[in-house]
């Protein structure tokens, strides 16, 4: 009977039927984003490594010419010099500066290289004739079971996943064993880096000055926010590659200068590699402990002496690194945790085939916090916020009472 009040709307659904229909939808849109999320990442991955070639020279240039560009502005204001003139002049410092590092460095460094490449098939040997006359037991185990054809074929398989991880890995090294045609392309992918370096430098101003006046068809805010992530992600990789550069370049001349003290063989062409491979955080580390216990424990005047000599070198290098260089150069820069780092490198190795997506790493995984905190703080607080949805819900929870 209508007695004048207005009378409150059916529904089809109850109350926690609602609800869980509404979660099941919130869900499956969720899985939906993350899917498409995925295959993004892996189109973007398989794009990235079919044009490595054109990427990697464009990439590089475009990380030193942000690291440098404060040099070239240095020398244009302290010597009221033209632009073209500064970084003519950079370039010229750069030049004689390297090339009187290399006449310095160059000489003990390929020395030491080639006789460690030849010294890798006798370490090799008398790794093997060790654990064959220490552990005969196990050596004879693994023989037996190689034997077995269902163990042979996992470790067959095994063998397989290995050389394919490899060759994602690095792919430099598949590239250069396919021949003269190679090593061509490859010294002409490095040979651009200093065109194009030098032509990112002769620009003015901020690389996204330009950026509002080609993203017009947005609304005023979310064209704002657009710059401002691409203002925050090209900081993140000036900040993060100048710093990293800086303290791999430190840590290899630590790494360096502590191996030679100690008697490690080949410990300068060692201590600068691991320094520069570095850059990716804890590859260079996770390396040389492969490369050095081994070479300490079986160069001929080697012993479990200078094992544990090599590991304090690596104790007291860790510890500078962690302790001074990384707060006094990086700070908190990326503010990640270092089991996010490690998993991040593997993650964007793997999505962007290699050597690019672990450089790209940390500053990838940084500016997607950047952008999962801006998304929460603006537009889901604002959702959360919002009067209407406050006033749907509290009419939903008294229509359900």
């Amino acid at each position: 009977m209508d007695n004048g009040k207005p009378q409150a709307p059916q529904h089809f659904l109850s109350s926690a039927q609602r609800r869980v229909v509404g979660f099941a939808l919130s869900f499956a849109a969720g899985l939906g984003i993350v899917v498409l999320l995925v295959a993004t990442v892996f189109t973007l991955g398989k794009l990235a490594a079919f044009f490595s070639g054109v990427l990697w020279p464009l990439a590089l240039a475009a990380v030193l010419a942000l690291i440098m560009r404060p040099v070239v502005e240095f020398v244009e204001q302290q010597f009221s010099l033209k632009r073209l003139t500064a970084v003519c002049a950079f370039y010229a410092l750069f030049v004689c500066a390297l090339g009187g590092l290399l006449v310095l460095l160059l000489p003990p460094l390929v020395d030491q290289l080639l006789h460690f490449v030849a010294y890798v098939p006798t370490l090799w040997e008398a790794v093997s004739s060790y654990f064959q006359a220490a552990f005969p037991d196990w050596i004879a185990l693994v023989k037996r079971q190689l034997e077995n054809p269902t163990v042979a074929s996992i470790a067959t398989s095994l063998g397989g996943e290995f050389e394919g991880l490899l060759s994602h890995a690095l792919p430099s090294l598949r590239a250069a064993g396919a021949g003269a045609l190679g090593v061509f392309g490859t010294v002409a992918q490095l040979a651009l880096v200093p065109i194009y370096l030098f032509f990112f430098l002769l620009s003015r101003g901020t690389p996204t000055r330009h950026l509002p006046e080609h993203l017009g068809f947005m609304k005023t805010s979310l064209r704002q926010d657009v710059v401002f992530l691409v203002n925050e992600f090209i900081a993140i990789v000036v900040a993060f590659f100048r710093g990293q550069l800086l303290i791999a370049l430190l840590m290899g001349v630590m790494l360096a200068t502590g191996f030679s003290l100690v008697g490690l063989r080949f410990g300068l062409v060692i201590g600068l590699s691991l320094g520069l491979l570095n850059i990716v955080p804890y590859l260079g580390t996770i390396i040389g402990l492969c490369i050095t216990v081994p070479l300490a424990f079986f160069q001929p005047e080697g012993g479990w002496q200078l094992v544990g000599l090599v590991l304090l070198v690596y104790v007291i290098v860790q510890n500078i690194e962690g302790w001074f260089l990384t707060p006094k150069i990086m700070g908190d820069r990326t503010g990640l945790h270092p089991v996010v780092v490690i998993v991040s490198i593997f993650f964007w190795g793997t999505a962007f085939g290699g050597v690019l997506g672990m450089l790209f790493a940390i500053p990838l995984t940084a500016f997607f916090v950047t952008l999962w905190r801006l998304i929460r703080h603006k537009y889901f607080a604002a959702i959360t916020k919002s009067p209407e949805l406050k006033n749907e819900t509290s009419t939903g929870e008294t229509l359900g009472d």
